[in-house]
């Protein structure tokens, strides 16, 4: 009897330390359960962190896009004021965050403090400018002198063997000039260092007179003629391409479009494969990297009175006859879709797209919008105005009767 107690107490013995090991195993595989969920929540929560960052970084952005979009100035300070400028015959236009200024007398770029970068004297009688970027031509309008350069210098110069009527450069320092003698127009096409790439004789009646002409980086050059057979005015839109495309083409023309009882005045090439023609009823746009085909054509019914643009916009302005407003401006996208219609009441002698910005002046008065129509600065200057455009961030040229001067709103 005793032998069987022993054996039943050493079962039980057993029996009670299985049931404790096996306690003990599921207390362990409960807290590594807890210590998972525990290091799982943290995860997320750490995860959930990161995230309301981010979140909370891009709302901050876009509270301060809105805020600049929106906001709007009342009065502007003087950054600085060269008194000694010759602003009578001298001229200034916005070159790649400089400035390119130009006379009778000879060209040079400045920085926004009007401090010299280079110069070139040269004599001219009319000189006119055109800037592409960081490249420009300055040309004697009805004269025979060509000046091409960048922000670093002169890089080229010609002297054409007729009269200069027109110059347009590509954002590679390449030309193209309207020339004319009287019976015939040339429109020659020039490399950056000056040298001749090819010369187009053209007639009034075949195919018309060169109104204006626009030139790409990759040797594609657009052409808008018009010709006029009694009462009936036509014009003809041409794209001549002096690569490989061309070669096998009459005249190098690669594509062209005739358009019946519309005048082009007109054409820019916005990109390597983008073009616009601005007519008297809308516009028309092409795209094509060697062979530009049209793509869409907008025409509206009122009078055009103005027409301002960029890279990305396209704007037309029409006369109301509304007391409240005077005018209304469409702006389109380059492919044609009407970004915005607005009513204005601005009594404006110039308007233009200036990095972005609308603007308008005229002799005393500035106005200022953002690309989307909202206002951003309208007021009166002391002095008389010459000209007005955006050299950086709230940073503007303002060239005056008595000066130039960097101005901030404010």
């Amino acid at each position: 009897m005793n032998i069987i107690k022993k054996l039943q107490k050493k079962q039980k013995r057993k029996k009670l330390m299985k049931q404790k090991v096996r306690l003990a195993q599921e207390q362990a595989d409960r807290s590594s359960v807890y210590r998972g969920k525990n290091s799982h929540r943290r995860r997320i929560s750490g995860r959930g962190k990161k995230a309301i960052t981010v979140v909370a970084v891009i709302a901050a952005v876009c509270l301060v896009f809105l805020y600049v979009e929106k906001r709007s100035y009342h009065s502007y300070k003087v950054l600085n004021t060269s008194e000694q400028e010759d602003v009578v015959s001298t001229q200034y236009v916005e070159m790649d965050g400089d400035i390119l200024r130009y006379s009778p007398d000879g060209v040079s770029v400045v920085d926004s403090s009007m401090n010299t970068v280079w110069n070139e004297t040269y004599t001219m009688q009319n000189p006119i400018a055109d800037v592409n970027g960081s490249r420009a031509v300055i040309a004697d309008s009805e004269g025979t002198s060509l000046y091409i350069c960048d922000k670093k210098g002169v890089t080229g110069t010609v002297t054409t063997s007729y009269s200069i009527v027109k110059v347009r450069v590509a954002a590679n320092g390449m030309v193209a000039a309207i020339l004319d003698n009287d019976e015939n127009t040339w429109i020659n096409f020039y490399n950056s260092d000056g040298s001749l790439v090819a010369e187009n004789l053209t007639k009034i009646d075949d195919p018309g007179y060169p109104m204006d002409v626009a030139v790409s980086d990759n040797g594609v050059m657009m052409v808008t003629f018009q010709y006029v057979d009694g009462s009936k005015t036509t014009s003809y839109v041409a794209f001549y391409n002096y690569g490989d495309v061309g070669q096998n083409e009459d005249d190098r023309i690669v594509s062209g479009y005739t358009y019946e009882n519309v005048v082009i005045p007109q054409v820019e090439c916005i990109s390597e494969s983008q073009y616009i023609a601005l007519r008297d009823d809308g516009f028309s746009t092409y795209q094509g990297n060697q062979i530009p085909k049209e793509v869409k054509t907008i025409n509206v019914k009122q009078e055009i009175v103005s027409t301002f643009f960029d890279d990305q916009r396209i704007g037309l302005v029409f006369k109301n006859n509304s007391k409240d407003s005077e005018y209304t401006m469409e702006v389109y996208s380059m492919n044609g879709q009407l970004k915005f219609r607005k009513n204005f009441n601005v009594a404006y002698s110039t308007i233009k797209m200036s990095d972005g910005n609308i603007i308008m002046y005229n002799s005393s008065q500035i106005c200022v919008m953002n690309s989307r129509g909202v206002q951003k600065y309208m007021g009166s200057v002391d002095g008389t105005i010459r000209d007005f455009f955006k050299i950086g961030w709230n940073k503007y040229l303002m060239v005056m009767d008595n000066g130039v001067s960097t101005i901030k709103f404010s």
